[in-house]
């Protein structure tokens, strides 16, 4: 080696019989790695009038359902994110209903704070009014004795609808605006009216009626058991 020249450099080559030697070791390599299929360089074959290339057609699926793939992979880790993120969410709504140190701070927490964590345009807690709360709220909305199970279609835990037209008598002035909506049943106890407590949104896409609806449902929980012990009533008896 002459004084002063830099090594050679190892380099490491594949040639065309290393190739065709693995493929055929392993058969079923480009099925198992479909993603290596857009990167050949395939030629065009002249096979006659009325002849289909079928070499064609299968690299064209392989290549559809790799495209295919990454879109499902893609969507599930978008799904994943927005899962984590609700979560949080609903975390720190839980928290922010634990600091109140009255029953007028909780429903004014409920109806105004959750709002703004949740990213919502309107939350409204709903009570039929029978005069059974004994405390008076101004954020409370009265609603006719009914109205809980006409708003909840019956018996209906909760519902998540979009494209709809807010009923006035839940969300206020604030109806006009709403495009979507989630609307929970309260249980709160059987010496309570029927209660309901309604998220909603002028995006249309943020309610709907594929979404899952345990964190909500576990909010409405919560909030259930803070009513109960602020207002001092007792749970409802297990069937």
């Amino acid at each position: 080696m002459a004084k002063g020249s830099e090594p050679a450099q190892a380099v490491s080559t594949v040639d065309k019989e290393q190739v065709l030697q693995f493929l055929r070791d392993n058969p079923g390599f480009l099925l198992e790695n479909a993603e290596a299929l857009s990167a050949l360089a395939l030629p065009e074959r002249e096979l006659g009038d009325g002849v289909i290339d079928l070499q064609q057609a299968l690299i064209g699926r392989l290549r559809e359902k790799v495209e295919q793939t990454e879109d499902v992979a893609r969507l599930l880790i978008d799904n994943s994110r927005d899962n984590l993120s609700t979560t949080a969410r609903i975390h720190e709504c839980v928290l922010k209903l634990l600091d109140a140190t009255s029953f007028e701070q909780l429903i004014e927490i409920a109806t105004v704070d959750l709002a703004v964590l949740l990213d919502v345009d309107a939350v409204t807690l709903c009570v039929e009014s029978n005069g059974a709360f004994g405390v008076p709220v101004q954020s409370l909305r009265l609603m006719p004795e009914g109205a809980v199970a006409s708003a909840l279609r019956g018996r209906q835990s909760i519902i998540l609808e979009q494209d709809v037209s807010a009923d006035p008598a839940i969300f206020a002035s604030a109806a006009s605006l709403i495009a979507s909506q989630a609307i929970v049943r309260l249980d709160i106890s059987a010496e309570a009216p029927p209660a309901l407590l309604a998220f909603g949104s002028r995006d249309r896409a943020r309610f709907h009626s594929g979404q899952a609806t345990e964190l909500l449902q576990f909010l409405a929980r919560v909030l259930e058991k803070l009513i109960r012990v602020w207002l001092d009533l007792p749970e409802d008896d297990e069937d």
